[in-house]
């Protein structure tokens, strides 16, 4: 059973001890979006360090139809955000680059760009960069390599959807955050849509290796065998010397 509560106040422990060893007095930057995770990871940083030390980032790119969560979210906790709109960034790549780009390019060129303003905050401000990814989302390489997968510290890769959502209520968080539908932002569709099967199917796959629907299971094993790469380090050339 999985205990909210003990696992909260163990990972606010593990990011003070985090931040201890690698920034002692270094503010924690998160890139807040509006959903549950990047929600969360903050609510939990402010717990751990104080909303003094918490700095948010909300990038749009253009008009963000949900930005109003995200403002939402900097409010409740009452820390310190910017805003910084990378549409400028992402429109002045893309005209300057002598091809077309393809559609992945397309889709993984704001999350990329984002990180880059994150790491341009937190150089800025004293800060380490949180990774804001779960464990269901990691687990089928539902993110961008060097964009959104990446950080100083991440607090949550190893916490599933539904344990996030759980952390989530314990930590006080507005339920339309909490139980809010996840979107990437870009592409219209919810994750589940692109994905082709549930959190709640993916995340007691994980858990106990158990799972109904064979479609399910085969795209499941098939997206985690190909990603797995992003999880790991690059690959490096060992000359025998």
């Amino acid at each position: 059973m999985f205990n909210a509560e003990k696992v909260k106040n163990e990972c606010v422990n593990w990011i003070r001890d985090f931040f201890e060893k690698n920034g002692k007095d270094c503010n924690a930057i998160v890139g807040i979006s509006g959903g549950k995770d990047s929600s969360i990871v903050a609510a939990l940083c402010v717990e751990a360090l104080g909303r003094d030390r918490v700095i948010g980032v909300l990038m749009p790119c253009g008009e963000q139809a949900d930005i109003d969560k995200a403002l939402l979210l900097v409010d409740f906790l009452k820390i310190k955000h910017y805003i910084v709109n990378i549409k400028d960034a992402v429109d002045g790549l893309v005209k300057n680059l002598p091809f077309e780009l393809s559609e992945q390019s397309v889709t993984n060129l704001p999350p990329r760009i984002r990180m880059s303003t994150l790491y341009a905050v937190s150089q800025s401000n004293n800060g380490r960069v949180a990774n804001t990814c779960n464990l269901s989302e990691d687990w089928v390489g539902y993110s961008t390599r060097y964009g959104d997968s990446v950080g100083d510290f991440s607090p949550c890769s190893n916490i599933t959807v539904d344990e996030m959502k759980q952390i989530g209520r314990i930590l006080g968080l507005p339920g339309e955050l909490v139980d809010k539908v996840p979107t990437d932002g870009l592409c219209g569709k919810t994750d589940e849509e692109k994905l082709g099967f549930t959190y709640a199917e993916l995340d007691r796959y994980i858990r106990t290796g158990e799972i109904e629907n064979a479609e399910s299971k085969e795209k499941i094993d098939r997206l985690h065998k190909m990603n797995l790469f992003k999880l790991e380090l690059m690959p490096s050339f060992k000359p025998d010397i």
